[in-house]
Formats: structure tokens, C-alpha cells, sequence
């Protein structure tokens, strides 16, 4: 398979992991014979400071022409701080999933066993959860009209749906549980919210047409408690609300990859931030960038070489070859020792014993 592949590596540790994820491709692209060509782009704090433009033209053209995009991460300290800034990193991000109609985020969920004693939750509780959630990107609040008085004493925002909007996402939500364990959860403030109300009313509608899966709803706020004291009740959950609550069950945000996806477009990231403090100190986990690259083979229908990179990964974890924020036994592995891993592993998956000694060295090697 060809595929045209724009990568924004965007801010602070995004072209650190993005390096990793893309070292994982090329290693796919190698042993099954693909032909995937990557080209780099500016976005979010980097293109305003070159550009003048957290997603320049030039850069939003190269998105619509290639067949996905692979981001990294945006933010930076000095926008963090200064609320009165006119141009904003996450402007950029924001624009992009606009512009490409990038309208469904995807995240999966999974507890791994070699990682549950590193979650805050008790292992008993997370053991066996795997979720697959599907939160709205295009609409709502983010989108809605926002107002700001003259005087700066008064904000609003408008949070805004159409049944449209609700009805395209709901329906991959119920395709999606179709092809897992037939259940959905509505996760809304329907008890509160006029557009919750509509997306309620809509989902029931749909449920009508998928007979197989069975739907129920809680409200933000006890979802947000289930998701902690009960994870493995969910299968798919469905919301514009809630997702990043669920990184705690994997024991690190570094872990978790997901998918931005829309009827024409598709772009792959991490859900982790920028994390500034770790830029070029080799700390940055790169799992989650990793993944993002397995979800965008499974996009398109490489399923095979999607599960070799999750299986590098499994055993990455099993052997300790992680970085500091999930490896209490080694201090020493780096972002780039856990790339170069990964590519060992796609190149030799039948090999188990690491020289730890090489790695160590920026040398990975697998006896």
C-alpha cells in the first residue's frame, strides 16, 4: 500500500515521540513491502512563531492532500500564561479538525497487565477494562460563539449541536460496540443541558436501528465516578464531556493513542499535551505516539501490521524498556531506546532477550 502521510510534530516533546511513531512505520512499510512517504509541518506554537499562524495555509494544504495526518503535540508555557493573547497554539488544532471535518475522537482504553501496579487505582478494580471512546471534536462549546464585554467582566460561550452532528458520531459509536461487546453508554447532563437533551433524544432514536446493542446513559458526573470505582462496566462510551479521566486507569497519559476522524480525512495523535518541562531530556514516553500509528494502519485496513506494533509494545512494557514515568526499575531507557525497541522487535518479532547493556547505549539489539 502507498500512503501520503503528513506529520505535524507541532511542540515541546511532540517531535520526540512523533520520531518514534514514524521509526515504527518505516519499519512496517519494510517488512510489508508499503510505500509510506512522510511529510513534515509546522503547527501550533512553532508556526506562530515562524509563520505568524498557529496552522498556515501551506500546512493545511499538505493535510487535505495526503491521505492522513500524524500530529505530535501543541502548547508552550508562554501562551499557557499569557490569556491575553490574540493567536493561541490550540487555535491551530482546533482549526484543523474544522477545516478537515475531523468530527470523532477515538481513544481506546486498556489496562495492561505489566502496568497495573503503576495506576493510582487498585489493581483488582482496572484488571481486564478495555474502552473504546467516541467524544464529539467539531461541535459544542468549543465551536460555539463566545462573547467577551468591553469592559472584560463578563464571558460566554455558546455550546451548540445540530441532530446532525449528534447522529454521525452516534452511529460509529454503535458500529463500533456492534464489533466489541454490544454495549453503549451515553455519557451527558441531560438533567441539565438543552443540547444534552437533544443528544439523548437522538441516540434513542438510533438505538431503534441497531436492535443488537444495548444503550444506556449516565450523567457526567456519575460517569465520572463509575469510570473510577467501576471501569470495566463500560464498553464504548459516547460523549463530548469526559475522556481524559480515563488515563489514570493505564497508570500514565503517555500511554494512550487516539484517532480524529471524519468522512474524508483522518489524523492519528497522542492525547497527552506538550509537556514542555521534558522537551530534548529523552523522558518522553513515546507508547502513546506509537499507537497512533498502529490505530492509522488499522484505518486502513492493515490490521496485521497494526497488531505487530502492539505487540512491541506489550513486550516493550514487559521487559521495562519504558520511560521514567511507568519504569520504577530502570531510570536509564529513553524515548529513543523505546523507539528503537519497538523497530527491533517489528524487524525480529520472534526474538524475547534484550541486551539491556546496548540499549543502554542508544544501541538496541535483540539476542
Amino acid at each position: 500500500m502507498k500512503l501520503n502521510i503528513a506529520v505535524l510534530p507541532g511542540d515541546g516533546i511532540g517531535p520526540e515521540v512523533t520520531k518514534q511513531a514514524i521509526k515504527a512505520l518505516t519499519a512496517i512499510a519494510s517488512e510489508y513491502n508499503h510505500n509510506f512517504k512522510f511529510t513534515v509541518a509546522d503547527v501550533g506554537a512553532i508556526a506562530i512563531d515562524k509563520h505568524g499562524d498557529a496552522l498556515p495555509d501551506e500546512t493545511l494544504e499538505l493535510c487535505k492532500k495526503s491521505d492522513a495526518i500524524l500530529f505530535g503535540a501543541i502548547g508552550d508555557p508562554k501562551y499557557d500564561n499569557d490569556p491575553s493573547a490574540k493567536v493561541r497554539p490550540e487555535q491551530g488544532l482546533l482549526k484543523l479538525r474544522k477545516e478537515m471535518g475531523l468530527y470523532a475522537n477515538i481513544r481506546p482504553v486498556k489496562a495492561y497487565k505489566t502496568l497495573l501496579d503503576k495506576s493510582p487505582l487498585k489493581k483488582h478494580i482496572i484488571e481486564g477494562t478495555d474502552i473504546s471512546i467516541y467524544r464529539e471534536l467539531t461541535g459544542g462549546i468549543y465551536f460555539g460563539e463566545k462573547e467577551l464585554s468591553e469592559d472584560g467582566n463578563y464571558a460566554s460561550d455558546l455550546c451548540a449541536y445540530t441532530r446532525e452532528e449528534i447522529e454521525r458520531i452516534a452511529r460509529l459509536a454503535f458500529v463500533a460496540a456492534q464489533n466489541r461487546d454490544h454495549r453503549l453508554t451515553l455519557v451527558d447532563k441531560a438533567n441539565v443541558l438543552e443540547s444534552s437533551r437533544l443528544w439523548r433524544k437522538v441516540v434513542k432514536e438510533l438505538a431503534e436501528e441497531y436492535p443488537d446493542v444495548k444503550l444506556d446513559f449516565l450523567f457526567v458526573d456519575n460517569a465520572a465516578m463509575q469510570m473510577i470505582l467501576n471501569p470495566k462496566q463500560f464498553d464504548v462510551i459516547l460523549t463530548d464531556i469526559i475522556s481524559d479521566e480515563a488515563s489514570v486507569i493505564g497508570g500514565s497519559i503517555g500511554l494512550l493513542a487516539s484517532a480524529s476522524v471524519g468522512d474524508k480525512y483522518a489524523m492519528f495523535e497522542p492525547i497527552h499535551g506538550s509537556y514542555p518541562q521534558a522537551t530534548n531530556k529523552g523522558i518522553a514516553n513515546p507508547i502513546a505516539s506509537i499507537l497512533s500509528a498502529a490505530m492509522l494502519l488499522s484505518h486502513f485496513g492493515l490490521h496485521n501490521e497494526a497488531e505487530l506494533i502492539r505487540l512491541a509494545v506489550e513486550k516493550s512494557l514487559k521487559l521495562n524498556i519504558t520511560t521514567p514515568d511507568i519504569n520504577s526499575v530502570i531510570d536509564t531507557v529513553t524515548t529513543t531506546n523505546v523507539g528503537d525497541f519497538v523497530e527491533d522487535f517489528i524487524f525480529n518479532p520472534k526474538d524475547t532477550n534484550l541486551n539491556f547493556k546496548n540499549i543502554h547505549l542508544g544501541q538496541s539489539t535483540i539476542i
